[in-house]
Formats: C-alpha cells, sequence, structure tokens
C-alpha cells in the first residue's frame, strides 16, 4: 500500500484490533520511515511490521523508453506539467536496511525480489523475521533456499504492484486459491495469502486452502486512517472492471480501468523505475485536481466490497465473518446424526 494508503495511523488501528499492521517503505525517505516506525510504537506495543522494495538489478535500456516518453508528452502538457526525469535508483535501499537493523521490528517484508541469504541472515540476528513475496512456486523454492521465514503469496487478483522476482508476464500469473496449493506442494513455510481478500468468507477460504493468514490491503482502503486519495475513494466501493498495466510506473500493477490506463497499457515498457519517475509529477497533478482518468487506482478485484469503516472494525468483522464461515462449512460437511 505504498504510494499514500499506508499511514501510521491504519497500522496502529490494525495491531490494536488483534491484526499485524505494516508500514509501507518504499517511495519514502528514510527519515520518514523512521518517523512513522516512531509514530507506531508510541501508539501501541503490538508487533507490527515494514515492507520494503527490493531494487531492480539492472536499469532498463534508455532506447526502450524513448517512444513510450514521447507518447505521454500530451498527458503532460494537459495537465500544465513536465515529465520527470526517468531515472533509475535503489530507493535508499542500503540505507532502508540498516534502519531495519537497527530498530529490530518484528517482522520485515520484500516485494519485488529475494533479499540475499546474508541480508535475511543479518535480520535474523536482531530478532526480525523476514517474509518474501512470491507470485509462483519457483519464486517460493528461491525464497526459502534463502531463509525466508514465510511467503507472502499474492494472487492475480491483488491490487497493486505484482510483488513477485522481476516484472511478471501479461497474464499476471496464478489466482490466490490455485497459487496457495502450488506453493504448498513445494515448500513447507507459513503461506500469508494476498489477492482479493475483502471479507471474512474470502479469509476462510484462503485459509483452508493452506494460508496461515491472510494479507488484507484493498479492503482497508476506505478506512479514514488510510490515506487514500478522495478521487480514488469514491470509485472504490462501486462495480468497475480492473485490469494489469505497466502505463503508470514500468511495473505490472492491478487498478480501476481508466483513460490513462487504457490509452497507454499497450504501449508502455517494463522499466521500474524508470516510468515511476517519469510520470510521478504527472499524477501528483492529477490527484491534486481530482482526475482519476489521468493517476493510478491501484485495487484488486473485489475492491467494490471495501467498505467506508473504522480500519479496527474492519478487521475484527473480517476475523468474526471467516470464523463463522468455517463453522458453517464445517457442519455441512460433517455426517448427520441419527
Amino acid at each position: 500500500m505504498a504510494g499514500g494508503p499506508s499511514t501510521p495511523a491504519l497500522a496502529i488501528a490494525v495491531c490494536e484490533a488483534g491484526g499485524l499492521g505494516f508500514l509501507a517503505a518504499g517511495y519514502k525517505r528514510t527519515k520518514t520511515v523512521r518517523e512513522e516506525i516512531d509514530a507506531v510504537r508510541s501508539a501501541t506495543d503490538e508487533a507490527f511490521g515494514v515492507n520494503l522494495f527490493v531494487p531492480t538489478p539492472v536499469p532498463a535500456e534508455p532506447g526502450s523508453l524513448t517512444g513510450y516518453l514521447r507518447e505521454l508528452e500530451a498527458d503532460a502538457a494537459r495537465l500544465g506539467v513536465e515529465l520527470g526525469e526517468a531515472r533509475y535508483e535503489d530507493d535508499a535501499w542500503q540505507d532502508k536496511l540498516e534502519l531495519l537493523s537497527e530498530q529490530r521490528l518484528a517482522v520485515a517484508s520484500f516485494t519485488f525480489g529475494c533479499p540475499s541469504v546474508e541480508i535475511i541472515a543479518r535480520l535474523h540476528e536482531v530478532g526480525t523475521a523476514v517474509w518474501i513475496t512470491v507470485t509462483d512456486p519457483n519464486e517460493a523454492l528461491v525464497a526459502q533456499a534463502a531463509g525466508a521465514d514465510a511467503l507472502v503469496v499474492q494472487g492475480s487478483e491483488a491490487g497493486g504492484h505484482r510483488g513477485g522476482f522481476g516484472d511478471d508476464d501479461d497474464a499476471g500469473g496464478s489466482a490466490v486459491l490455485g497459487l496457495l496449493r502450488l506453493v504448498r506442494g513445494a515448500v513447507a513455510l507459513p503461506l500469508i495469502a494476498a489477492g482479493a481478500i475483502a471479507d471474512g468468507p474470502a479469509l476462510a477460504a484462503v485459509l483452508c486452502a493452506g494460508a496461515t493468514a491472510g494479507q488484507v490491503g484493498t479492503a482497508l482502503m476506505l478506512a479514514p486512517e488510510a490515506g487514500t486519495d478522495t478521487a480514488q475513494r469514491a470509485l472504490l466501493p462501486h462495480p468497475a472492471p480492473t485490469r494489469l498495466t505497466r502505463a503508470f510506473t514500468g511495473h505490472l500493477a492491478r487498478g480501476l480501468v481508466n483513460r490513462f490506463l487504457l490509452d497507454h497499457t499497450a504501449t508502455a515498457p517494463s522499466a521500474y523505475p524508470e516510468i515511476h519517475h517519469a510520470t510521478s509529477a504527472l499524477r501528483a497533478e492529477a490527484r491534486r485536481r481530482g482526475d482519476a482518468d489521468a493517476f493510478n487506482l491501484w485495487a484488486g478485484e473485489a475492491h467494490q466490497l471495501a467498505e467506508a469503516r473504522g480500519a479496527a472494525e474492519i478487521i475484527r468483522t473480517m476475523g468474526a465473518g471467516a470464523r463463522q464461515a468455517l463453522a458453517e462449512v464445517s457442519a455441512r460437511l460433517s455426517p448427520a446424526s441419527d
């Protein structure tokens, strides 16, 4: 939930309701991440985690960006901004790793790749569990071999960026229930399911499919504690298609279909973070204007189930709904009494 929706207030509310709250460190200065960690620690004694983006291993070929950047110039001109520099950088990777080691958090989770064996061992030395996002069984095997404590198994239904190792193909991978079974057949680690978990029955389903827990994103985006943009809040609870696209950031991600996505998905290159930086000012201005057709509306396939309620209430209701769903299924499967 990097880029706005993740806030200390949201993490605190989830923790206090019995969940494991997370802070998104992606796109933020290390100083800001430190301040947010301090804010959560000052408000709750419960465990929480921080998520980092693993850097893209190599920059995109400059020639692969030229045509797409030229294509975006009309969008930038319409909003009265200039495109940003399509630069490659590592999101302050080393500084954020130092911060995680210093802070001795309960969990550090990683997206877009698998940290090295040495990085994982270093976090283990300070008592931090390491979770790795995977999107297929082969990634799960790599993460297990590197020393991961648990895997976030991200199905194709999930909103936002695909979190696997490198950029996925346009099909987006497998749906979460089938993927859980495939990954469970490959590794013995605890699995945290991610993808379209927006109510109790969906949480119950992934638990039955082998998950230890469910990771919730879109379902929390209408909570008052979330930093979700106003224009996106207005659209999330209504029926609308989602689609995978590289148009906004150069990395495949699922969001609500809008004009920008339709205009540019077919031509957008695989070039993260270069395209992310190139479109950053354009997207910021669109948000400022409330122009939901010109910025990314990340959302999972079950987005219309999201409700505008407090995060703690959402988490408690989801837990109660899962328990009820599991009890009802258990009753239906039990032999009829004489």
